[in-house]
C-alpha cells in the first residue's frame, strides 16, 4: 500500500495481545493515519452499559454491534478525508466477517494477533488494565482459534515485540487485504 493511500487497517486479537500498542504504531508508521479504538465507543456509555459476558444477552450484543458500527464509520470517516485508519478492538468468531464488511473503505486489511494462550494469561497478569472480567484466557482463545475465519493476515506475536509486529505487518501488508 503507498504511504499515501487511504484505506481501512482493521487490528485484532483476544485482551492483552497488543492491539493497542501495535495499532498506535503502525498508524504512527504512515503520513496520514488515525488511530480508532473501539473500545472508546463502549467507554462513551454513562449508564446502562452491559459487558459482554461468555453469557452472552440481547441487550449485550445489541451494544456490542453499537460500538462496531460506530468505529467502522467512524473509520470511514478518517478514509474518505485521505487518512488510514487503523482500527483497533476485540472482534471475534463469526463476528469478524461482519464487522469487515460494514466498512465502505478499499482497500480493506484484517491483522489478526494471535500469541498463545500463556503469553497472553502472562501479559494480562503483568499488566495494570485489566480486561478479561468473566472471561477466561482459554476460553476467549479458543474463539478466537476455533470460531474466527481466516481472514487477513494472523501473526503469532507471542515473541516478537511491539515495534517487531508493527514491522512485520508493514513488510506483509498485501496478504492482510481482503477481497474489493
Amino acid at each position: 500500500m503507498p504511504a499515501s493511500s487511504a484505506a481501512a487497517i482493521v487490528i485484532t486479537g483476544a485482551m492483552a495481545a497488543g492491539k493497542s500498542t501495535v495499532a498506535q504504531g503502525l498508524a504512527e508508521h504512515y503520513p496520514r493515519a488515525a488511530h480508532v479504538r473501539g473500545d472508546v465507543f463502549r467507554r462513551m456509555v454513562v449508564s446502562g452499559r452491559q459487558e459482554l459476558s461468555p453469557e452472552v444477552s440481547a441487550e449485550a450484543t445489541a451494544q456490542l454491534w453499537l460500538r462496531y458500527r460506530l468505529a467502522t464509520t467512524v473509520a470511514d470517516g478518517y478514509a474518505r478525508a485521505g487518512f488510514t485508519a487503523v482500527i483497533q478492538d476485540v472482534i471475534l468468531g463469526p463476528d469478524l466477517a461482519r464487522y469487515v464488511d460494514l466498512l465502505a473503505t478499499r482497500p480493506r486489511f484484517v491483522v489478526v494477533l494471535a500469541p498463545g494462550p500463556d503469553v497472553l494469561a502472562h501479559r494480562e497478569r503483568t499488566r495494570t488494565k485489566k480486561g478479561y472480567g468473566d472471561w477466561t484466557v482459554t476460553a476467549l482463545d479458543h474463539v478466537l482459534r476455533t470460531d474466527t475465519p481466516r481472514l487477513g493476515l494472523w501473526l503469532d506475536t507471542s515473541h516478537q515485540t511491539a515495534a517487531h509486529t508493527v514491522q512485520e505487518i508493514v513488510e506483509r501488508l498485501p496478504e492482510a487485504r481482503l477481497p474489493d
